[in-house]
């Protein structure tokens, strides 16, 4: 046996999973065994959701009632919505996120029901719910009357309406659909290895999405793409960016959105959300922002051998979609609540397979 001590899980096999697959060797990533540019391609975003949480996608007849629940259960509670309410207004809306499920947590009927039934209907409610509880917020925050989910509306749609009161553009819900679908899952990242050791306890599924949330809203993880804004706005022409890149990295400091654990020469993800963000910024007319990007990339990749990652494209997507940069991360969250909560159940079934102790012994 070996006394090396890792430190941190980096190289680590902790388990295995079926929900989805990271292959560096071919810079590929499946959900259920589907590629995700064949679905961002062929599929929307519900339709990826209903795949990584049964394990398949659906038909017509399937889809149609996925799509019924989840506009059901869009509505948020007077308990919840008071809360929002007296939310600090300068708190970060990934905060919010995490403290909405948690307060979903305490109004559920069948927290404590753990089945696989339960844990899917539970997973359906935080699905629909978070999003909602996330645009009430920025409307309060910007002292604009809450708005309410809208049913005849897609997730992606009823996301733009309860933010900004209208639907975009049929291009830019696309752009959107493609964003969600990238974001919706990628194996045992830190934020999923979060939510399964809580499950491993046996603990609640609204327990394991409240902990993967604030495992998620580090720069490290899925705030990396609030990150890459913030230093592309910095900039107003790529030659200035060239520049200034190499001034920081001189200094060497951290530049957000770049290199992967696990991908070694690209990011899938970032081939697909770079081609939106191009066909984006002429939708809007842009010659700033994509052109810095671009220059930034460039850079990065000359100098230090770094590839963009899913992060780094999305930051100046949104941008183009209208969506302000502290929304970035709790988007991400919309999208990966499918992710965790299908990994959930999965981890909540092995544990009660490998459970042999009575609870009393279990410390």
């Amino acid at each position: 046996m070996s006394d090396e001590i890792k430190k941190g899980l980096l190289g680590i096999v902790v388990d295995e999973t079926e929900v989805s697959k990271v292959m560096p060797e071919i810079n590929s990533l499946t959900y259920r065994g589907y590629a995700a540019q064949d679905l961002c391609a062929k599929c929307k975003f519900e339709e990826v959701a209903y795949l990584i949480l049964n394990g398949e996608l659906p038909n017509k007849k399937q889809l149609k009632a996925f799509e019924k629940i989840e506009k059901k259960e869009r509505k948020l509670s007077k308990t919840l919505l008071d809360s929002i309410k007296n939310f600090p207004k300068k708190s970060h809306p990934m905060d919010v996120a995490r403290t909405a499920v948690s307060i979903m947590g305490l109004e559920d009927k069948e927290t404590k029901d753990n089945s696989p039934k339960a844990s899917m209907s539970k997973a359906m409610r935080i699905f629909a719910k978070t999003p909602t509880a996330l645009a009430a917020f920025y409307r309060l925050r910007k002292g604009k009357k809450i708005i309410k989910p809208k049913k005849s509306l897609s997730f992606s749609e009823n996301f733009f309406y309860m933010c900004f009161g209208k639907v975009p553009k049929s291009e830019i819900v696309k752009a959107f659909d493609v964003s969600l679908i990238l974001y919706a899952e990628h194996s045992f990242n830190v934020s999923t290895f979060t939510a399964r050791t809580i499950t491993s306890s046996l603990s609640d599924i609204h327990g394991a999405i409240t902990g993967a949330i604030a495992s998620l809203k580090g720069p490290l993880h899925g705030g990396a793409n609030e990150a890459a804004m913030e230093m592309i706005e910095k900039f107003s022409a790529a030659e200035e960016a060239t520049s200034g890149l190499m001034g920081m990295l001189e200094l060497k400091e951290k530049i957000m959105g770049f290199g992967h654990a696990i991908y070694r020469t690209s990011d899938p993800r970032n081939v697909i959300i770079k081609q939106w963000a191009e066909k984006l910024a002429s939708e809007v007319g842009d010659e700033v922002l994509y052109p810095v990007s671009c220059a930034i990339e460039k850079v990065m990749w000359n100098e230090k051998a770094l590839f963009a990652n899913a992060d780094f494209f999305h930051a100046s997507a949104y941008n183009f979609m209208g969506i302000p940069t502290k929304l970035f991360t709790p988007i991400f969250v919309c999208s990966r609540v499918s992710g965790w909560s299908a990994h959930v159940i999965e981890q909540r079934a092995v544990s009660y397979t490998h459970l042999t102790l009575p609870t009393s012994d279990l410390v």
